[in-house]
């Protein structure tokens, strides 16, 4: 697979971007396609003793958006942005996925101007890929769609759950919907004309979930509008932080804590392994007509690594055409619910 990557993209810029673009043809079978400003990527290449690397191609792209500035306005006044060039590149069939971790709302203007919806999608979502008690459930949306109606959560629905059958190979994944209860009597107006409606979707929709539910696995796709399910992803991601804090604090208070962890070092080193959401390199855009992978913006050459082999699986996996096929399945009851409102 031929793998575009913005080169730029995120906090630490071209340096880790590099690296794991390195360390992704060192260790995969993928090509690279590095977009930006090629001078500075070949300053940096021959900064880390990589001058001419083997399935590695550069993309001149003389513009970067900026990572705080306003999306519509920077895509559309940077035409020529590593954004832009790249969404392009796999619109043009010359790339089969593209990842940054840039400004994520630019990221989703650039895949619309270039890529376009799904036919029958209304709006696409970022879905996040998290460690569960069980395994892996993805959060669904994790912060694009502040405000929704009862016919956007269905469709992310309908994504998610194409989704984790494409990539992590689930026959009939289980789908739940954020709320504050389990009884389908509880939550707010949203829950309660969103529930008909996922019923409506032919999923294995489990029905409310809570949040505690999501860090123990009961469903392998939890939905929820933008706000919330961004709230959701940042405690998530802030309480497993907390707990290795709180864990090494005690550890250090008294030595025989001390011995005790050594012994155990094995078992610590595997929980923060599969604690890591570097492991799934990003996270994916649903909705969009082609594979694009969102990564934060304090990536690391492992969070790059990971990402270029998520997105060549995503893109052998036919996950784009599957999604098609879902959505021309459910369009007139997404139709027939719109018209009721």
């Amino acid at each position: 697979m031929r793998i575009a990557l913005d080169a730029h993209g995120g906090d630490f810029g071209l340096k880790p971007n590099i690296e794991g673009a390195l360390l992704a043809v060192k260790k995969l079978s993928h090509d690279v396609i590095l977009v930006g400003k090629d001078p500075e990527i070949r300053e940096e290449l021959r900064r880390q003793g990589a001058e001419n690397p083997e399935r590695i191609t550069i993309v001149h792209a003389p513009q970067l958006v900026d990572m705080a500035g306003e999306p519509v306005q920077e895509c559309r006044s940077k035409p020529d942005s590593s954004l832009m060039v790249g969404t392009g590149l796999v619109h043009e069939g010359k790339a089969d996925a593209f990842i940054s971790a840039g400004n994520s709302g630019a990221i989703m203007v650039a895949a619309l101007l270039k890529l376009k919806r799904i036919p029958g999608v209304i709006r696409p979502a970022i879905a996040a890929t998290l460690p569960t008690l069980k395994g892996t459930t993805l959060l669904l949306d994790a912060g694009v769609n502040m405000d929704c109606k009862p016919w956007h959560l269905a469709q992310f629905a309908v994504m998610g759950s194409v989704y984790m059958k494409s990539l992590f190979k689930i026959e009939n994944p289980s789908v739940g919907l954020l709320s504050v209860g389990e009884e389908e009597t509880k939550g707010n107006a949203l829950v309660q004309e969103t529930l008909p409606l996922i019923k409506n979707m032919g999923l294995n929709f489990h029905g409310p979930v809570e949040g505690r539910d999501i860090p123990e696995g009961l469903t392998d796709v939890v939905v929820a509008d933008g706000f919330n399910g961004n709230v959701a992803l940042k405690l998530y991601e802030g309480s497993a932080k907390v707990i290795f804090k709180m864990l090494k604090e005690q550890i250090m208070r008294k030595f025989t804590y001390r011995i005790g962890a050594m012994l155990m070092r094995k078992v610590f080193a595997e929980m923060k392994i599969k604690m890591n959401v570097d492991i799934y390199g990003g996270a994916p855009l649903l909705g969009v007509n082609g594979v694009v992978l969102v990564c934060h913006g304090r990536v690391t050459p492992n969070t790059i690594f990971n990402a270029v082999r998520v997105g060549g699986d995503l893109a052998a996996s036919g996950m784009v055409t599957n999604i098609k096929k879902q959505m021309e399945q459910v369009k007139d009851r997404i139709t027939a619910a719109k018209e009721k409102e």
